[in-house]
């Protein structure tokens, strides 16, 4: 349990850990590229973690010391694991590996942690499967995979729900596969992966929300620094748009616009939003953000824009009753299946902190103007929860206890430090 008291500001200057989506996909495609990688500012979290334990036992030799990861390729062909391989609770480890693993000549088992067991895999195996791959899992497409991989073809796939692990997986396999892989999405999502395969030396087109890899491409390895991670980033953003004192900059953050929603909407609800020093890395946009509080009025939030945000959607709906309007978020039904249901947990929390909330089996209204109390809040094991409540419990007018709060370390284990080093009382 800890304890977060009202603050009176955020102020002060923060650089964040690499972002865990890049971390990910540089160390999944490190492991079949040739050569040696390293990358710098590579994410702290457990979940990026899980990905370099499995990358390891697959026979890309991996070496960490602190945030600086070198990672030794096998180019196409990875060894069989010994033993089954521990995603824990990272849903990013276990679908986008599954896509490389689909065409390796082994068989091989992902399992992750409670959690993860009760997370959706069949959106996985069914466009894996359509490939050539043989993959069992437990009853309703639920972990563990088993994944019997071998010669893949080539597809062209439409993905019914908007995803990005999703989409990753099928280009990832379509490097195995003969002919060209094209992978068709409802809405755009996170291109990370499109851009971290063309990093490696790989081609890759795109046509608005039609993308296509050729198989039989070999990947070089590459050495990158990975930018600050935006969804860490939103937590702060948000902390400091709610103080009328408060002054925040955040450098070498990452600025996809893929993943940068969350500015545009501060910007709309009356955050004053900067940013400066931008630059690229690899395709992926880099830059400074300073935020400043400005009157926050309120919107709502749907359709394509809900994909975009699905992470800071917590955070948002976290800060919504300190808002004028309030915020209504919609069209993201994909909450109440991440580490805990968010949707339920965000009411749950606000409620115990004296707000009125209305829940929808998509997403929630939360109402402006609404002044909160101190709470014993529940992380639900989830870490993107236990952060939104710290921020929602800065601006309540008595301390709150959260619980669950070890939770963060999926993510950013610094995050607590972190915020307490640009915290004014």
């Amino acid at each position: 349990m800890i304890i977060i008291s009202p603050a009176k500001n955020v102020l002060g200057a923060i650089r964040l850990p690499g972002d865990k989506s890049i971390s990910h996909r540089y160390a999944m495609l490190a492991a079949i590229a040739s050569g040696t990688s390293k990358f710098h500012n590579f994410s702290s979290g457990d979940d990026c973690a899980s990905t370099l334990r499995c990358i390891d036992q697959l026979g890309a030799k991996v070496r960490r010391e602190d945030q600086s990861v070198e990672i030794d390729g096998l180019g196409v062909r990875l060894h069989p694991p010994s033993t089954a391989l521990d995603c824990g609770n990272s849903g990013s480890t276990m679908r986008m590996l599954a896509g490389i693993l689909a065409g390796q000549d082994f068989a091989s088992e992902l399992i992750g942690d409670e959690s993860l067991s009760h997370r959706p895999m069949a959106r996985v195996i069914e466009p894996l499967t359509l490939m050539g791959a043989r993959i069992q899992a437990a009853e309703r497409g639920l972990p563990p995979l088993h994944v019997k991989g071998g010669a893949l073809r080539a597809i062209d796939y439409s993905i019914p729900v908007a995803s990005a692990q999703v989409k990753s997986a099928i280009l990832f396999a379509g490097l195995f596969a003969k002919g060209i892989t094209s992978v068709e999405e409802p809405v755009r999502t996170r291109d990370h992966s499109e851009l971290a395969l063309r990093a490696f030396g790989a081609e890759v087109q795109r046509s608005k929300n039609r993308v296509t890899v050729a198989g039989g491409q070999k990947l070089q390895s590459i050495e990158a620094a990975i930018p600050g991670d935006i969804s860490s980033a939103a937590f702060f953003l948000c902390a400091a748009a709610l103080f009328p004192g408060s002054n925040l900059v955040i450098e070498g953050v990452l600025l996809n616009p893929t993943r940068a929603t969350l500015l545009d909407v501060l910007s709309a609800i009356g955050a004053k939003i900067s940013v400066i020093n931008l630059g690229e890395q690899h395709g992926e946009l880099v830059g400074t953000v300073k935020v400043e509080h400005r009157r926050l009025r309120g919107t709502k939030i749907s359709g394509a824009q809900s994909t975009s945000l699905i992470d800071e959607l917590p955070v948002l709906a976290a800060i919504a009753p300190y808002t004028e309007d309030g915020i209504e978020i919609r069209d993201a039904r994909e909450l109440r299946v991440k580490e805990s249901d968010r949707i339920a947990a965000v009411a749950k929390n606000l409620r115990a902190m004296g707000a009125n909330v209305e829940e929808f089996d998509d997403g929630l209204r939360v109402p402006g103007g609404q002044q909160l109390h101190g709470a014993q809040l529940d992380s639900s094991g989830d870490h993107r929860i236990a952060m939104a409540f710290a921020v929602a419990a800065l601006k309540a007018s008595s301390e709150s206890q959260i619980y669950g709060e070890e939770a963060v370390t999926i993510s950013f284990p610094q995050f607590f430090s972190m915020l307490e080093g640009v915290t004014e009382r």
